[in-house]
């Protein structure tokens, strides 16, 4: 599957933004999807997941961040409201066939696996949020 990643921008604290990942290929429902991030000098993060039916999020964006899946158009969004600069990053969408064995090990861990878990990766698109 090829991942393109898409929306990322310029926006002011407590702006909205979002970000889109088309998925070409194969159905995206067939995988699951996740959104990671990286600022400069720090290592990638998780950010949030789609995986089957459940959604997962990393506290520093729980109550800020939606993700959400349209099959229909083979993308996956991430809104993100109240934005802070510390949100400031390189964006990526990451994809794992969506097997039963990553459903449970997603679930043991509230969705916090570590990047080199998933085998897809889009380029990456840019946020900067100003103060």
């Amino acid at each position: 599957v090829q991942l393109q990643a898409s929306g990322g921008g310029l926006v002011q604290a407590g702006g909205s933004l979002r970000v889109s990942c088309a998925a070409s290929g194969r159905t995206s429902s067939s995988y699951s999807m996740g959104w990671f991030r990286q600022a400069p000098g720090k290592e990638r993060e998780f950010v949030a997941a789609v995986v089957w039916s459940s959604t997962y999020y990393a506290d520093s964006v729980k109550g800020r961040f939606t993700i959400s899946r349209d099959s229909a158009k083979n993308t996956v969004y991430l809104q993100m409201n109240s934005l802070k600069p510390e949100d400031t990053a390189v964006y990526y969408c990451a994809a794992h066939l969506q097997t039963h064995d990553f459903i449970r090990r997603n679930k043991a861990v509230a969705g916090t696996l570590s990047p080199s878990e998933y085998d897809y990766w889009g380029q990456g698109t840019l946020v900067t949020v100003s103060s």
